[in-house]
């Protein structure tokens, strides 16, 4: 499957035996420990992008966050834990593979602005075959992203999750330790309960939700200016006021977005974006210890 030999199915069998969840679907409290990073790597902030449900742009929010926040000078990698969906290595024009080493695996790096960036798509031998693992080789796959990369000095450590509340947000949730999570929703009348079972999870798992991100939002028309909503009224932000959550940003239908991804040049798009998104993560950071000098990994 890869030219990495750290990353096989074995050691990612280590993690099977997750915690399970009891009849009424509550996780029980034989939680594992949580998982450390490399001894090599020193990562100032972890942060999740979660949706409820797939289709609604999550990692299109976690690759436009990352380049958003490296172009303010951050240093910023992305865990593409989405391993049955990954799309994270297209939007940067990333192809080579993943190198392993003795003490475990070097990140991709973007040639832009230096983002890193593992995906299982940077392993397989075929990036358009399909991923067919069971919840625990994927949930052990994610937790070795985490504990096995060489992410050496980084600021911001965004999660590209698997949507829904299933066996990989559970395990991401109990076993990395995130400052919190931005949970991505489109503006439909259902989102008010798909955000709710999000944020339902997160809280159970005492994790903080920084906010709601509306992708979708609207259509600015290139000749007025004007905002049209395609799919009607946001429902986010009602949710957001219910559930006492900040909704960050309103993200817009962009053709110029998609291009940018398709292209693989999403470092190159300009956009004032996620400017939510960014001030909550920047108000964590705040309270963490400043980076070490480079140590000669760059």
């Amino acid at each position: 499957m890869s030219s990495c030999n750290t990353c096989s199915s074995k050691s990612s069998c280590s993690s099977a035996t997750e915690g399970g969840s009891c009849s009424t679907g509550t996780p029980t409290t034989s939680a594992p420990m949580q998982a450390d990073l490399h001894e090599l790597s020193v990562v100032r902030s972890v942060i999740g992008v979660a949706s409820g449900k797939g289709g609604v742009g999550k990692s299109m929010v976690t690759t436009l966050l990352a380049a958003n926040l490296a172009k303010k000078g951050l240093r910023v990698g992305i865990l593409d834990a989405d391993i049955t969906g990954p799309s994270i290595p297209k939007a940067f024009g990333l192809e080579e593979r993943l190198q392993g080493f003795d003490g475990g695996i070097f990140p991709s790096k973007t040639l832009q602005l230096g983002i890193r960036i593992v995906s299982i798509n940077l392993m397989l031998d075929d990036p358009e075959a399909p991923v067919l693992w069971r919840g625990p080789i994927v949930s052990g796959l994610v937790k070795q992203f985490y504990t096995d990369v060489l992410w050496d000095q980084m600021d911001v450590l965004l999660l590209d999750m698997p949507p829904g509340t299933g066996d990989v947000p559970l395990t991401i949730f109990q076993s990395i330790p995130l400052d919190g999570i931005v949970v991505v929703s489109t503006p439909q009348d259902l989102v008010s309960l798909i955000v709710k079972k999000a944020r339902t999870m997160a809280t159970m798992m005492n994790v903080n939700v920084l906010g709601f991100v509306e992708n979708m939002s609207y259509v600015k028309c290139p000749s007025c200016d004007l905002e049209h909503q395609v799919f009607g009224p946001g429902k986010t932000r009602e949710a957001a006021a219910e559930l006492g959550v900040p909704l960050l940003d309103r993200v817009p239908l962009d053709p110029k977005i998609t291009e940018a991804i398709d292209a693989g040049q999403i470092e190159s798009y300009d956009n004032t974006y996620l400017s939510g998104a960014i001030a909550a993560i920047e108000a964590i950071l705040q309270d963490k210890p400043e980076l070490p000098m480079r140590q000669g990994h760059d």
